[in-house]
């Protein structure tokens, strides 16, 4: 049987593919529009601080923490060197942390806690430090889902209400969803030697488990939800113009 790709949206090949891989194309672009979302729950949304907060992020996280997961242990299988992997990481958080300070001094300084916080959670979560505690489906919930929006919200109005909650819950909990789906479709994608088996339905009829079969559904509902959230990102883009 012979391997398959890492992920669904690996492109395989080498060279400047091994790099679009890395950004983990449909979940940054997910997980940007958390960014989004609670930027556009401020009454007021102030647009140069939405482009410079989306691109700390997507420096950050887009970048720094992929390129420090696929140090940790090369799931994607890139080529890229290990030296331009921390290089990458090293670069893209420090030049999301100056973005984030700058909006910080020239809007409120409520969100510099926020920007340590960040720029801690992309070596310890991705690198697995403090023994994998944050490592975790509620770490991945919290870090990915409801920390880009919060700070989001923060950096437009300097405060925290209780819609930034009730979106923060609902940004974990569809990270959650994304964590359970991802991880079944890697498993059997990146740690699955063979698949053997078949399924027996009560009309007697015999359909054969193959790991292609197994893999249809989660990543479908995978690119079906990243799909929908930045639609909805995009539709309170359209409604706050």
């Amino acid at each position: 049987m012979s391997r398959p790709a890492p992920a669904f949206y690996a492109l395989g090949g080498g060279g400047a593919r091994d790099y679009v891989t890395l950004l983990h194309p449909p979940y940054t672009a997910w997980h940007l529009s958390y960014v989004v979302v609670g930027a556009c729950l401020a009454a007021v949304v102030d647009w140069w601080v939405l482009g410079l907060t989306v691109l700390a992020f997507g420096l950050a996280m887009g970048i720094g923490a992929h390129a420090l997961d696929e140090l940790n242990g090369r799931p994607l299988g890139t080529g890229i060197p290990s030296r331009v992997l921390i290089g990458l990481a090293v670069v893209s958080v420090a030049a999301a942390t100056a973005l984030s300070i700058a909006v910080a001094v020239a809007e409120t300084l409520w969100i510099v806690p926020l920007v340590v916080v960040g720029a801690a959670l992309v070596p310890v979560y991705n690198l697995e430090l403090l023994g994998g505690r944050i490592h975790t489906d509620l770490g991945f919930g919290l870090a990915w889902g409801a920390f880009p929006l919060v700070t989001a919200y923060v950096a437009q109005t300097g405060a925290f209400r209780l819609e930034t909650a009730l979106a923060a819950a609902w940004a974990t909990l569809l990270s959650l969803a994304q964590r359970r789906l991802s991880h079944q479709a890697r498993r059997l994608r990146r740690r699955t030697a063979e698949v053997d088996g078949r399924l027996v339905l009560e009309d007697g009829s015999v359909e054969p488990l193959t790991r292609t079969a197994l893999l249809e559904t989660p990543e479908a509902a995978l690119r079906l939800l990243a799909a929908s959230t930045v639609v909805l990102a995009a539709g309170l883009l359209a409604l706050r113009v």
